[in-house]
């Protein structure tokens, strides 16, 4: 059996207990946190590809020619060259830019050689992904100061002892006018315009710079460069990978595998990925405590992309959870629980994570809603009439628009929450229910209670806000922009 076979069915058998047990969940911490250190060469090359498919969208050309490409290098006594390019966009870097690293690590522990390509002279003409306008260019300075502290922040996730770095401004800065020509000349223009968010601007009226039309092909003349086996990206740089293959033929040189990577879901559950401007995301120079909570307040339905993301758990593994979780043997508190010990471990290691985890059972576990402060609130006096979706958009703030709040409602993230002397109960509201005022909504879920509740509250994704009946007794004036509900 393998390594990490032996590792699974210590887990597996760890998984089937109680894991509201402090003891079993520190046990599979201390087990599943190991494997980021762990050698993965004893996998075979069928089992290296099943491995890292396993938590791609894309594997491109196949699963099967990364198995035996991986193969044939074995069969030369080398590991596969292994490429992830990263422009330095940002001073922090949150638990979303993670998850190519992860598998960047995965393949470095199965024997591969990584290099990490550091854009500088990319970053200077902008990455258009996914922006409806031109990325103004960074400077040297810029692009210093956010290199500086890149490194410290994703070291919990990477052996940056073993890695190649090279600076694309190696040959970019150097590369001729001819030759540059005679690169763009094999290339369609509708190869380059077929991005949706290319077309999107163009319809509008609006213009395409040049340099975001040369910005995939530099990117690609990278691969070409350094002659990558397989390059790492998200899902959004696919069509930049793709055309590292396609510039990679033109180079006389066989086209780079490709292994694309999921976007992942912000934490309020609204369906927007995670990232800073939005709020929604866990950085990875936050506190244990801090990290704790924010995942303890994401929706259910994140649990599971979430596990896949940022966990070594198997599929093996997740299946076994879930399948718990189905049949009621698990509580998802439990294992919302495990997921943020498991995050937090990685960043801050095990002691940390079993001290986040003591203190959230502290602070909130027991705590009712009426003792939490600084609830924003809703008057049914005032604003009963009105639909609960303009209210989250227009009074509360809690969704961009509309559309958004129906979204969420969608996605089973948009509740109302009846506190009662005997605990919580919690009612998903439909999509429906969203464009209801929300007097209608309440009225019709108390209907037939046997006492009022103590409390009601409406909750979008993490955020909670309190109702208030006509007479407000229930609530004197608060203050405050949002509370995460941490439920």
């Amino acid at each position: 059996m393998t390594r990490l076979g032996d590792s699974v069915q210590r887990a597996r058998a760890l998984l089937t207990r109680d894991l509201s047990s402090d003891t079993t969940v520190r046990q599979l911490l201390e087990e599943t946190g190991a494997r980021r250190y762990l050698d993965l060469g004893d996998l075979s090359a069928g089992e290296q590809a099943a491995l890292i498919a396993s938590r791609a969208v894309d594997v491109l050309p196949s699963v099967e020619r990364l198995t035996e490409r991986i193969g044939a290098a074995r069969a030369t006594g080398r590991g596969l060259h292994v490429k992830l390019g990263i422009d330095p966009t940002a001073v922090d870097v949150h638990l979303g830019h993670a998850v190519p690293i992860i598998v960047l690590s995965r393949f470095q522990r199965m024997g591969h050689d990584v290099t990490l390509i550091i854009g500088d002279i990319t970053a200077k003409i902008g990455d258009p992904t996914g922006r409806s306008t031109e990325r103004p260019p960074l400077t040297d300075e810029d692009i210093a100061r956010n290199l500086a502290g890149y490194r410290e922040q994703v070291r919990p996730f990477f052996d940056f002892e073993r890695v190649r770095f090279r600076h694309n401004s190696e040959w970019l800065g150097e590369i001729a006018l001819p030759r540059l020509i005679g690169v763009l000349a094999q290339v369609p223009a509708s190869a380059l315009l077929q991005r949706d968010d290319f077309r999107t601007r163009l319809e509008g009226g609006h213009g395409l710079s040049m340099s975001e039309l040369i910005y995939p092909v530099a990117m690609a003349i990278d691969s070409a460069e350094i002659a990558a086996d397989v390059e790492l990206g998200g899902v959004d740089q696919l069509l930049n990978m793709q055309m590292g293959r396609r510039v990679m033929e033109i180079y006389g040189l066989e086209p780079q595998g490709i292994v694309s990577m999921p976007l992942i879901e912000g934490t309020d559950g609204s369906g927007a990925k995670m990232s800073k401007s939005k709020g929604n995301y866990i950085g990875l120079n936050a506190t244990p405590d801090d990290v704790y909570g924010k995942v303890m307040s994401i929706p259910d339905r994140l649990m599971e992309p979430y596990l896949r993301a940022w966990t070594e758990w198997t599929d093996e593994e997740l299946a076994l959870a879930l399948g718990r979780l189905a049949d009621s043997s698990l509580h998802p508190m439990d294992l919302k629980k495990v997921l943020a010990g498991e995050v937090v471990t990685v960043l801050h290691g095990v002691e940390a994570a079993m001290a986040a985890r003591a203190g959230f059972t502290a602070r909130f576990s027991r705590r009712s809603f009426t003792e939490v402060e600084a609830l924003p609130e809703l008057s049914l006096a005032e604003h009963g009439g009105e639909g609960i979706a303009t209210l989250l958009t227009k009074v509360l703030g809690f969704t961009p628009s509309a559309s958004a709040a129906r979204r969420l409602a969608k996605q089973n993230g948009l509740r109302l929450v009846l506190e009662t002397g005997e605990g919580q109960s919690s009612a998903v509201l439909a999509e429906a229910d969203a464009l209801r005022p929300l007097g209608e909504v309440i009225d019709e879920r108390l209907a037939g209670a046997a006492e009022p509740p103590k409390g009601v509250y409406l909750k979008a994704g993490r955020k909670l806000a309190q109702v208030r009946d006509e007479t407000g007794h229930e609530a004197p004036p608060r203050s405050g922009a949002g509370h995460e509900a941490r439920r």
